[in-house]
């Protein structure tokens, strides 16, 4: 078996346009949640999310390609764009033909639905842009990145609700540990934010009206936010070869299906992904500093989390630190894991473990130490990455310092 290092990353979301603003911000624990601005946004009851600022589409991509990308297309593209310079790479030749690019999205083209329900059913037109289908499919984004990147290997979408970039993820570790490919593009991608994404979410009655605060005692919700993350996966010796800067390397990573409930979350099947993935990477507990965990602020999610993590870290349960940026950058569904990944990147290499912001009440049921509110400095060695969706599909991936 190979072994899979990350050499390149890019962002975009709520916290920053880069990878250096968003650990910047996680650093010193920013909010990136705040009021939503888009069209008949008083019409909804939830009014607040982790939306991208200052993002001009307009300037970065000309009049064709506006016509065939969405807002999580556009999101991808300018991620991809700064990993893919970080990492150096170039794909020619053999490089080209074996590598690939995997990318988790819950919702795809959702900007693109509604905006074109809203003509049909409201303006009452007969007609829609030609190229509606290839912009909102879920795979747009996989597709564009392999069309600028020249990445002619496997390359296709993941959508498993807010497990989607995790799953993704180790799709391409999966493909580069096993010698298929040589190097990945993966990560994930959402933007929901929108008239049609909030009001459906707002069904569920899982979201907060003010702020999310994960493991809190008084935690009333998620909150959604936007945005994409993008990694470059290469093999060691590859990656070694060229002279490469390595951000970490990739370990292990474990899939469950709780098979039990559509939205509840089951201690169980999570608990067998977070055993499964230190099984996979071969390490103990014990090795383990760090958690960037699920964490969406639910009473329910959360609770389940921490109990699924003292059932399978035992005593070292109260050693561990686990925390959750989704209190910074909102939920962002399918592509959360990836933006996610970043906090566990900066806790490897800059030894800077991002806080859960908005805590503000002990629960008893979330008795870890979940790094209340300011960042804390500490050495890890090795961090997991948890991702429970909907569904009750679970993906954990583990990472270590290199």
């Amino acid at each position: 078996m190979k072994r899979v290092v990350i050499t390149g990353a890019g962002t975009i979301n709520a916290l920053g346009h880069s990878v250096a603003e968003t650990m910047e911000s996680m650093r010193e624990g920013r909010c990136g949640i705040g009021e939503l601005e888009f069209r008949d946004v008083e019409r909804l009851s939830i009014k607040i999310g982790g939306q991208v600022r200052d993002f001009e589409a307009e300037g970065r991509f000309n009049r064709q390609q506006m016509a065939l990308y969405d807002r999580f297309t556009q999101f991808t593209l300018f991620a991809a764009e700064e990993a893919m310079k970080q990492s150096g790479l170039e794909f020619n030749g053999e490089l080209s033909a074996k590598s690939g690019v995997v990318l988790g999205t819950a919702g795809g083209g959702v900007s693109t639905w509604d905006d074109n329900y809203r003509s049909v059913y409201e303006d009452g037109k007969n007609r829609v842009h030609p190229f509606v289908v290839p912009k909102l499919m879920n795979n747009a984004a996989a597709s564009h990145v392999s069309m600028e990147y020249n990445l002619k290997g496997p390359s296709f979408t993941v959508s498993t609700a807010c497990a989607s970039s995790n799953h993704a993820m180790a799709q391409a570790f999966q493909m580069v540990r096993s010698g298929m490919s040589p190097a990945m593009v993966t990560g994930g991608s959402e933007s929901m934010l929108c008239f049609g994404g909030v009001k459906a979410w707002e069904g569920l009655r899982v979201m907060s009206r003010d702020a999310c605060r994960p493991f809190s005692a008084n935690r009333n919700g998620m909150v959604q936010g936007e945005g994409a993350g993008i990694f470059v996966f290469e093999e060691y010796e590859h990656a070694k070869a060229r002279g490469a800067e390595i951000l970490c390397e990739i370990i292990g990573f474990a899939m469950s299906s709780d098979a039990a409930d559509i939205v509840m979350p089951s201690k169980q099947g999570a608990a067998r992904a977070i055993s499964g993935a230190l099984k996979d990477a071969r390490i103990n507990a014990e090795q383990v500093g760090y958690i960037n965990a699920h964490g969406t602020g639910t009473a329910a999610n959360d609770k389940t989390e921490c109990a699924a993590v003292a059932d399978v870290f035992g005593p070292h349960a109260d050693r561990l630190m686990i925390s959750s940026t989704k209190s910074m950058h909102g939920h962002l569904i399918g592509g959360t894991g990836a933006v996610e990944l970043l906090a566990c990147i900066m806790a490897l290499r800059d030894g800077v473990i991002a806080p859960t912001i908005g805590y503000e009440e002990p629960d008893p049921e979330c008795a870890l130490d979940v790094v209340p509110n300011e960042a804390r400095d500490a050495k890890v060695d090795v961090v997991l990455s948890n991702a429970f969706a909907f569904g009750g599909l679970n993906a954990v991936l583990a990472l270590r310092r290199v």
